[in-house]
């Protein structure tokens, strides 16, 4: 798979089109690395002019922002500003909403300013533009797939309609959930939770969501974010539905239907 990091293209001379950032999630996370994998297949298969960071890439801080550690939001933050600042970095994509609203939304306040984009939106206009071509009769013909809306890409940022038209372009039947959109439920690993236990006595909300999406009768939870995937996989573990029940990111479902 061909990779390209923003440094060597500075030093011949270039520069990308689009920065990926890959994120904590899809550098690290065995599972979610598969999704970082998916979009840079889709990526090449369609020429994008794309680079990542590398190892140059940090944290942006959310996490820390979230558990309340300011001071170290700060620093992650305006050393990331100054790494992509210094490349001339204007556009980046991202398959978290996590990293896609901190950069959109809170960056601009410390001086990153960029034109930012979550992947389900540039796998929408990809599709529409016939930049993306799926198979015809593809491996999810016959299947119901429900959508898990992120709460940073519904309700934090009002993105409900690229995924399910990504979603709509498979061959496939898309089932919603009773709590979705602007109703949907948290899969319960914002504000920083993903790294803390549940409180004493309450229902674990992942396995509630999960159980949501399996009433639904569907073969596979699309999500859109690493940590809702984890979440709610884990629900369905829990649920003991992982024989009928997959949970995929909007990127490897697009990714299988590649035409080759």
């Amino acid at each position: 798979m061909q990779v390209r990091f923003v440094s060597e293209l500075i030093a011949n001379g270039e520069s990308p089109d689009i920065l990926f950032w890959v994120g904590c999630a899809g550098s690290f996370d065995q599972r979610a690395q598969k999704i970082t994998k998916a979009f840079a297949t889709i990526l090449n298969k369609v020429g994008m002019n794309y680079a990542i960071l590398g190892p140059e890439e940090l944290c942006t801080g959310d996490p820390a922002r979230r558990a309340g550690n300011e001071f170290l939001f700060q620093m992650m933050a305006y050393q990331n500003i100054q790494t992509l600042n210094n490349y001339g970095i204007k556009k980046i994509v991202t398959t978290c909403p996590h990293c896609f609203n901190i950069f959109k939304n809170e960056y601009p306040e410390l001086g990153g300013n960029y034109e930012v984009i979550h992947h389900t939106t540039l796998l929408q206009q990809l599709i529409d533009e016939g930049k993306i071509k799926l198979k015809e009769g593809d491996s999810f013909k016959g299947k119901r797939i429900t959508y898990h809306d992120s709460c940073y890409l519904g309700r934090g940022n009002d993105i409900y309609e690229a995924p399910r038209k990504v979603l709509e372009a498979l061959d496939a039947e898309l089932v919603e959930m009773k709590r979705c959109r602007k109703n949907g439920l948290c899969c319960g690993a914002g504000g920083s939770q993903m790294f803390k236990e549940d409180e004493p006595g309450k229902t674990r909300i992942n396995w509630e969501r999960a159980n949501e999406a399996i009433a639904t009768g569907s073969n596979i939870v699309a999500s859109a974010c690493p940590f809702c995937n984890t979440m709610i996989t884990d629900g369905v573990k829990a649920a003991e539905k992982e024989a009928d029940v997959q949970v995929m990111d909007v990127a490897e479902l697009v990714a299988a239907s590649l035409q080759d």
